[in-house]
């Protein structure tokens, strides 16, 4: 059974994906970047462990032999879900196996903007250090605010009690869970951080013009979950005091992208997930997925 890792994978981890290769099970290392590569070796694959770049109908199509796609992480936006539904290919996610690190990373963020970290960096590397005193009028603690999360999944239950330890004052709000409504959590949080799914439901969900005036947003789930024209009018009119990102509705991100013009906004290149205890976990965890199906088993958290 051949199965193709599609990422950039370092020269440590692909060798430790190599690895993997035992019991009729070979592990393929391919860049993302190598769409001719991955042209070639999709005819003769099994298995597909997915990252970002999407996976579509028509690579289904050249696949013939493939049996499932495996997403190394919990987004499944990037697969034609309903394609490989029509053609009999299982799709697995791995909810939790990224949770810690996009976690800390979302804190980061959060703290990143509050104490406008990047225009600090900025200041130092430039000689500009006499500078950095006009800025304190806008930097905060996380002591002391409200912070309202969006979803309530496995990331915001690990924030949670964090943020509380902080000293921060938690609200959350999903579909199935809450202890606010949105429309209130929107108005009164000091922080907004976004955890939920891009579905046809979730797309441009959040109106940062109904956010506090001066707040601050984090979105570290999906850009699309926001409409950016509105967010960057909201962060040219200042009322939204800042923006931590790691995620675009477009990726990547054009070097013009307007959000990019602003000082207040700290980003990341759809990176919250990638730490090695992330990657390790996630290995292991696709491997026993492609050893059940291999084994005829029942497959671990299949979407379809």
């Amino acid at each position: 059974m051949r199965v193709l890792f599609r990422f950039d994978a370092s020269g440590a981890l692909a060798r430790r994906a190599a690895t993997l290769s035992a019991d009729g099970i070979e592990v393929l290392c391919c860049p993302e970047s190598e769409d001719a590569e991955y042209d070639s070796l999709l005819p003769g694959i099994d298995v597909l462990w997915h990252v970002l770049k999407p996976v579509t109908a028509a690579h289904m199509a050249v696949a013939k032999k493939l049996k499932l796609i495996q997403k190394i992480g919990s987004g499944v936006n990037t697969i034609d879900v309903e394609a490989a539904r029509g053609r009999g290919i299982a799709v697995c996610n791995l909810p939790g196996a990224n949770s810690r690190a996009v976690a800390e990373m979302t804190l980061l963020l959060m703290l990143g903007c509050l104490r406008r970290l990047p225009e600090l960096d900025s200041m130092v590397k430039t000689g500009r250090w006499q500078e950095a005193p006009r800025l304190q009028d806008r930097l905060g603690e996380l002591h002391g605010r409200s912070v309202g999360l969006v979803g309530y999944g496995a990331v915001p239950r690990i924030l949670k009690p964090i943020l509380e330890a902080m000293g921060a004052k938690v609200r959350y709000w999903s579909r199935s869970e809450k202890n606010a409504e949105l429309e209130a959590l929107l108005a009164r949080s000091d922080i907004v951080s976004l955890h939920l799914p891009l579905t046809p439901q979730t797309r441009n969900f959040i109106d940062p013009r109904k956010m506090k005036r001066r707040s601050i947003l984090i979105n570290t789930a999906r850009g699309g979950l926001v409409d950016e024209a509105l967010l960057a009018q909201c962060l040219k009119d200042s009322h939204l005091a800042a923006l931590g990102v790691d995620v675009f509705a477009e990726e990547p991100a054009s070097s013009d992208h307007p959000l990019l013009s602003y000082h207040n906004v700290v980003c990341a290149p759809h990176v919250a997930w990638l730490t090695r205890e992330t990657l390790e976990r996630s290995l292991a965890a696709a491997l026993e997925n492609t050893r059940r199906l291999k084994a005829g088993e029942a497959l671990v958290n299949r979407v379809v």
